[in-house]
């Protein structure tokens, strides 16, 4: 019997060159495959991430509780993962008829923001049963109706103090007293104001069928009926006394007044046409229309234009109602355009940061 030798050292080095070191990486690669084995039976199962695979759910099952008592009100089923939270209102308004969908507010949390109809339902789905919370949001009228509402109140209101009502005015007291030309001229802007108002909601403005409470209806016609028969009553009124500068300060307030009111249209038109040509978001530009050179100052525009037509309706009457209400709207409108302001620094940061919000330099 021939014993079998083991190769020498010099030999054994050479076997390994040779093979380029295949049996230490195949030692190595086995070893670490071994030390991985034991760390995961070790660890127990890997856990897999929490994500949906939605193609492969068919329907999907919304569970809606009442947000203050978290008791389920009913449970939306068969709903497919295309459908939209519109569709989920309509199928919820079918088992509870007195909750129509413009007054029903879903939340993903409790005291979260309220979900946008538009939202795809299967964005929201981490499994195939969804919970949402629901709110009464009350009577919600469109904005169509809303702003219709508002401004054709002024429209009428005022009219009917400009043919001087015997139940409003002395009747002796209007057939003896002349009327100044302002009064007509304030007539005419005043109507000129809210028609052009009432055209651009039907014909201009674009709303994305929302809803708002009908006690924020409620509360803006108040406002606006409120001093427009105030305003009214003073301006018609067969005592009233012209400006004191006369025909000077008359003519200048007017022309003031169309020009305001013609560069609020236009700058309309171009955020229309900015928020709905299709086209990549982007911050309104200037054109070749002087009126909306006020672009390259201030990011809410519209709001300077409405501020300045009630500004020079109250140079041109001079009356203190009009004054006020002139005050009042440049409060509200400087907040509005404040909030408004913000949105674009956050969406249009390079091109708002050096503009101002309403008014230069001042707001």
């Amino acid at each position: 019997m021939h014993r079998r030798q083991k190769p020498s050292a010099p030999e054994h080095k050479r076997d390994l060159a040779a093979h380029g070191g295949a049996l230490s990486t195949s030692h190595n690669d086995t070893r670490s495959f071994f030390n991985f084995s034991q760390l995961v039976l070790a660890a127990g199962h890997l856990k897999s991430p929490p994500v949906l695979k939605h193609s492969k759910i068919t329907y999907f099952e919304v569970e809606i509780l009442d947000m203050q008592s978290k008791k389920q009100i009913c449970i939306v089923d068969k709903v497919p993962p295309s459908s939209t939270l519109l569709d989920v209102k309509h199928k919820f308004h079918k088992a509870c008829p007195q909750w129509y969908p413009s007054r029903v507010g879903l939340q993903l949390e409790r005291n979260g923001p309220y979900l946008k109809d538009s939202i795809n339902i299967q964005s929201l789905a981490v499994s195939s049963i969804i919970t949402l919370y629901f709110t009464d949001l009350g009577q919600q009228v469109g904005w169509t109706t809303f702003f219709l509402t508002e401004y054709t109140g002024p429209l009428l209101i005022y009219l009917l103090f400009y043919i001087r009502l015997s139940t409003i005015y002395d009747q002796v007291e209007s057939t003896k007293n002349f009327r100044h030309p302002v009064v007509h001229l304030a007539c005419f802007c005043h109507c000129l104001h809210y028609i052009r108002h009432l055209l651009e909601t039907l014909f201009v403005h674009k709303f994305s069928g929302g809803h708002t409470p009908l006690k924020n209806m409620i509360k803006g016609c108040a406002f606006y009926w409120g001093f427009t028969s105030w305003i009214a009553y003073y301006i018609n009124h067969p005592r009233y006394t012209p400006p004191s500068f006369g025909h000077r300060q008359v003519s200048f307030a007017a022309l003031a007044f169309l020009m305001c009111e013609a560069g609020n249209h236009f700058i309309n038109v171009t955020l229309a046409h900015q928020n709905h040509s299709g086209l990549k978001a982007c911050f309104p530009s200037p054109t070749y229309n002087p009126f909306t050179w006020l672009f390259l100052l201030v990011s809410c525009p519209n709001y300077t234009y409405e501020v300045g037509s009630w500004i020079s309706f109250t140079v041109m009457t001079q009356t203190l109602p009009v004054g006020i209400f002139a005050f009042l709207m440049v409060i509200q409108m400087s907040l509005w355009a404040q909030k408004k302001h913000k949105l674009y620094l956050k969406r249009f940061y390079p091109e708002v940061r050096r503009k101002a919000a309403m008014i230069p330099i001042i707001f």
